[in-house]
């Protein structure tokens, strides 16, 4: 007869009462215990104000320093990139997003499209030339997929290349593009004879140019351009080798929404501890608001979804480090986890009352953020129908 030490059960933990840490091991403890900390020095005493005034003064700065971090382009291997696990990189956005949607909205962008196209797609020369310096923050990129008039829908895009002589010659237009007008280099999609291609562009190339987007309600901590392409004349050799039709830019697209799914708990997670430390020490009728049962229910509903999303995000980064993630699977986390966030931001504004329209407070920025990132990268209504033709086999996208 075998005798068992009795297991000591830790006690519940508020910020973690799934344990989810338990699913992580030490490095990844590691990297995301650096962000967050960098976060917290670099980030979170100062967004506020970035916020209110609509501008991200030190973006060149932080973009070094997440270089040195090795947040940029980190899960990608070779070329001074980290080679980190999907895991780590999403841990690594929901740290940053904790802190605000355009920090993590940056590093993505950096990293799950510019840089990710030129490491999937480019040619060895390409991929010298350019990611080293992306990888330390000393040169920004930027992709240009969106217009004017066609987001959705990218197939339908009316920038385009021709070939004249052994150049390419670039027209159009490109909209609502994060890191735009600083980018050293803009991953830019556009039509050709030979169907949709991928151009590196140098933003110093004559004819092209990008302009800032004012008033925006939304990720004002973030620079968004609008970019123009006028006869751009290109060497042949900017073209990415191995990205024919929209295959490229949508690959791109599902990597860096996987990081949405994480990046999204991040603003989730921070608007529930805002309006958890708020019930404990906000007092009405003679105590505690968090005593109530009204505020306890819309407060065990938010940790409910905040943390079965992370879950979500965990089982989609193994599936991704093991080889086995599909579009599909990411448009599933996309979807849910980005909805449930913004629920999770409004549910948390109710807690905090008025004090929750407030940037003392962090829940109405997250939210309103938030509202882009619902929208970026494949809507609500487009990722229900991918999920929609996966489960029935049929297309209703036209």
């Amino acid at each position: 007869m075998s005798t068992r030490t009795p297991r000591t059960v830790p006690p519940f933990a508020p910020e973690d009462p799934l344990g989810l840490d338990d699913l992580l091991d030490a490095d990844d403890l590691a990297v995301r215990d650096t962000v967050r900390q960098w976060a917290a020095e670099r980030v979170l005493p100062h967004i506020a104000e970035w916020y209110e005034r609509g501008e991200l003064p030190v973006l060149r700065e932080l973009t070094r320093e997440l270089g040195a971090l090795g947040a940029l382009g980190m899960s990608l291997r070779g070329y001074g990139c980290a080679g980190a696990s999907a895991v780590q990189y999403g841990l690594t956005c929901l740290e940053l997003e904790a802190a605000d949607s355009g920090i993590r909205s940056l590093v993505s962008v950096q990293g799950s499209l510019a840089m990710y196209a030129i490491h999937r797609f480019g040619s060895e020369e390409q991929k010298q030339r350019w990611l080293p310096s992306m990888a330390a923050g000393e040169t920004i990129g930027c992709f240009g997929l969106t217009e004017p008039d066609h987001g959705s829908d990218p197939a339908a895009m009316r920038t385009h290349a021709k070939r004249d002589g052994g150049d390419w010659v670039l027209t159009g237009r490109k909209m609502w593009i994060t890191n735009g007008s600083v980018a050293g280099v803009a991953v830019v999609w556009a039509r050709t004879d030979d169907g949709i291609r991928g151009f590196l562009v140098p933003t110093d190339s004559p004819g092209f140019s990008a302009v800032d987007i004012k008033h925006k309600w939304s990720l004002r901590a973030s620079v968004t351009s609008e970019l123009v392409m006028d006869e751009v004349r290109l060497p042949a050799d900017a073209v990415l080798p191995e990205a024919i039709g929209l295959r490229g830019p949508l690959s791109c697209l599902s990597h860096a929404r996987y990081g949405i799914v994480w990046g999204s708990m991040g603003a989730a997670r921070a608007s529930f501890e805002a309006a958890l430390d708020y019930a404990r020490t906000r007092e009405q009728f003679g105590r505690p608001i968090g005593g109530f049962q009204l505020t306890q229910a819309k407060l065990a509903d938010m940790a409910v979804e905040l943390h079965k999303g992370i879950l979500l995000a965990h089982h989609l980064g193994r599936r991704m480090d093991a080889g086995t993630l599909r579009p599909e699977q990411v448009s599933f986390g996309k979807l849910n986890n980005v909805r449930e966030a913004i629920e999770i931001c409004r549910t948390a504004r109710t807690v905090l009352g008025a004090n929750g329209v407030s940037l003392e407070y962090p829940v109405m920025r997250h939210a309103t953020n938030l509202e882009s990132v619902l929208t970026y990268e494949g809507t609500v209504e487009m990722h229900q129908l991918v999920l929609g033709k996966a489960l029935t086999g049929l297309d209703a996208f036209r």
